[in-house]
């Protein structure tokens, strides 16, 4: 068991300033793989709270559960809840009307320790990926640490209980390491078939938490040098090689993890460099603030990009850390330290937990009841709805575009269904947003159309080798399933197209040749199966949210300063939409009509704007209209 001591203390509070460091430096952009700090936290507190409830168990043959939960809330809930207030205050101020009623949910879900869930039932839609970032969503590592802190003092007793009654202190490590063998599969899978939720939930993160409440049951390794210094390298590789596309956690979490349990367990022999950066004054003190600091990184690094409408630059990056770290010592000395240290009957905390949950969730419901729905910018056609402009093509709703899970596209006929001529979509939802266009064009034309499109799969031939939130064998799957039924419908034309940032490997030193490759491999694929190939290059990126722009700024502000750098593709007679929607800038709003979406998708109603344009191309590409 590795016993509490002064030293230890020290060595923890490295960790924590350690794991605070590379979570915000991710969240900076300047270490990719930072992320893992949460990785970090979570084996410190499996580690110190079964240490803390274990003792009690050793002393007195059964755990305190008011007094275990006092202690929680007087050490959690008035930072977070001062924080989280603070953050719904500025975001109301802050952010436009359109966004408060997402805002307001979220406000809620985190003040309730759910809002893990909540994201991650968000995010599992792939069309969310592109909204505007929730200034709270890093509450969901705190709402996964609340639910453990919630079940494991019970199932802890009842291992013990068991451990007794079969007369073997053994006993109690065995069930402990079952579940957290049992999570750590879970995790596996999910991470294969369900990786947002995988990443958000508490069943594949229990593991970690299980690895460091087993540290208390096993002796710790005192003399192996060696063993802490390779847990710390794994840290540091892992924090760097790791990025935003690494499927995670599964797996790849055995990584951070194992690096922070081998730490841990050579506690009393780290090697003198690390015990040296470990105490030194700057970590010290960084692990005592590690808390808020965690909880105000996020905000005043995503905040003030929501309201600039762009992404931040290194200096004003630099500048919110700085903030960030002052408001995180003044939040630790003047909230934080205070209520920790405060001297509380239990009922009494549980009352002032119930007052403050009530009255953080009724800061969101407020939020909430402040949203407006309505755009109302000089050059757009009259005040127009969020939900008009966020409106996805009918595919989206008849179920005939494949989401995340699914591996075949639905089988919907559109355009003259009395038709014998054929015309098929095939590509992902850069491709799909042509839909309406095509639709009516397909209509006007005397022709069927079928629709082949699925969201972050691109028409071209090409996996990218870690794609992290969506399991790209799925696309695979999907691109197979997709190539045979245009080989066998045959159609007159077929016309393709694909977000290119998807069409990009994670790690990559020739783009251009990696594309060529794929794009032969479609053609091969393709070319005896239709007359026409058509391939429609991407629309522009506009990498911001163009509705929650308009909301807050005029058009000029919102609009792109460059075309997409579209990759040619050989074979196909290919359609460029850059010129019909870009001069010497990219417009927001054109003709009267809001272009875009989201991030990166046209809107239906530039699509069907777009429609003489789109049907002149494919003329002058030899398509009989």
């Amino acid at each position: 068991m590795v016993k509490s001591t002064t030293r230890k203390i020290t060595q923890i509070q490295g960790l924590r300033a350690l794991a605070a460091i590379l979570v915000t430096f991710f969240h900076a952009k300047w270490v990719s793989g930072g992320f893992i700090g949460v990785d970090i936290f979570y084996v410190i507190s499996g580690f110190l709270i079964t240490g803390l409830l274990m003792r009690e168990i050793d002393t007195t043959g059964t755990i305190n559960f008011k007094e275990f939960y006092s202690r929680r809330f007087r050490r959690l809930l008035p930072t977070s809840f001062f924080v989280l207030s603070i953050t719904a205050i500025i975001s109301w101020l802050l952010i436009p009307g359109t966004m408060r009623a997402s805002l307001g949910r979220d406000i809620i879900a985190a003040s309730l320790y759910v809002s893990n869930y909540l994201f991650a039932w968000w995010q599992a839609d792939y069309q969310n990926l592109d909204a505007t970032p929730s200034p709270v969503i890093h509450y969901w590592s705190l709402a996964v640490e609340e639910q453990f802190y919630l079940v494991w003092p019970l199932l802890l007793l009842l291992f013990f209980t068991i451990a007794i009654r079969l007369k073997s202190r053994k006993i109690l490590t065995y069930l402990i390491s079952f579940v957290t063998a049992l999570s750590f599969i879970i995790s596996i899978y999910q991470t294969e078939t369900t990786p947002i939720w995988s990443f958000y939930s508490l069943p594949t993160r229990a593991w970690e938490l299980g690895l460091g409440a087993l540290l208390v049951l096993i002796p710790p390794i005192r003399t192996k040098k060696l063993v802490g210094l390779l847990g710390f390298v794994l840290i540091m590789v892992s924090s760097f090689i790791f990025n935003e596309t690494t499927a995670f956690p599964g797996i790849n979490a055995l990584l951070p993890v194992l690096g922070t349990v081998m730490l841990i367990s050579t506690i009393y022999s780290w090697p003198p460099f690390l015990n040296d950066v470990a105490n030194s004054r700057i970590f010290q003190w960084l692990g005592k603030i590690s808390y808020p600091l965690y909880l105000w990184h996020w905000p005043l690094l995503v905040l003030p990009s929501t309201y600039l409408a762009r992404p931040l630059g290194s200096l004003e990056r630099i500048m919110a850390i700085i903030l960030t770290i002052y408001l995180a010592y003044l939040t630790h000395r003047f909230i934080e330290e205070p209520f920790r240290k405060k001297t509380t009957s239990p009922s009494l905390v549980f009352k002032a937990t119930g007052l403050i949950t009530i009255a953080s969730v009724l800061i969101g419901v407020s939020i909430m009841l402040t949203t407006t729905d309505k755009i109302d910018v000089t050059g757009i056609n009259g005040a127009v709805s969020i939900s008009q402009i966020k409106a996805r093509p009918i595919i989206y709703e008849d179920g005939c575009h494949a989401n995340y899970p699914q591996t075949i596209s639905g089988l919907c006929e559109y355009g003259d269904l009395n038709s014998t001529k054929t015309i098929i979509l095939y590509g992902d939802s850069h491709a799909a947003q042509w839909f309406p266009a095509l639709n009516e064009i397909a209509k006007r034309a005397g022709y069927k159309l079928i629709s082949l499109t699925k969201s972050a799969c691109s028409s071209v031939d090409i996996i990218r080798s870690d794609q992290g939130a969506f399991k790209m064998s799925r696309c695979k799957q999907w691109r197979l399933n997709s190539i045979k039924r245009i080989q066998q419908v045959k159609p007159d034309v077929l016309i393709m197209s694909s977000f290119q940032y998807f069409a990009q490997p994670a790690q990559f030193t020739d783009r251009n040749k990696w594309w060529d490759d794929g794009q032969r491999k479609l053609l091969k694929e393709v070319r005896n199966s239709s007359p026409q190939l058509i391939y429609i290059t991407d629309t522009p990126h506009p990498m911001r949210d163009i509705p929650s722009c308009l909301a807050n700024y005029s058009i000029a502000k919102c609009s792109a300063t460059s075309r997409s750098q579209n990759l040619s593709i050989a074979g196909f007679k290919v359609i460029d939409p850059n010129s019909w929607l870009c001069s010497q800038v990219c417009p927001a709003v054109k003709d009267g009509l809001v272009v875009y979406r989201d991030e990166s998708h046209i809107s239906v109603d530039i699509s069907l704007a777009l429609i003489p344009q789109l049907s002149q191309a494919l003329r002058d590409q030899g398509v009989n209209l």
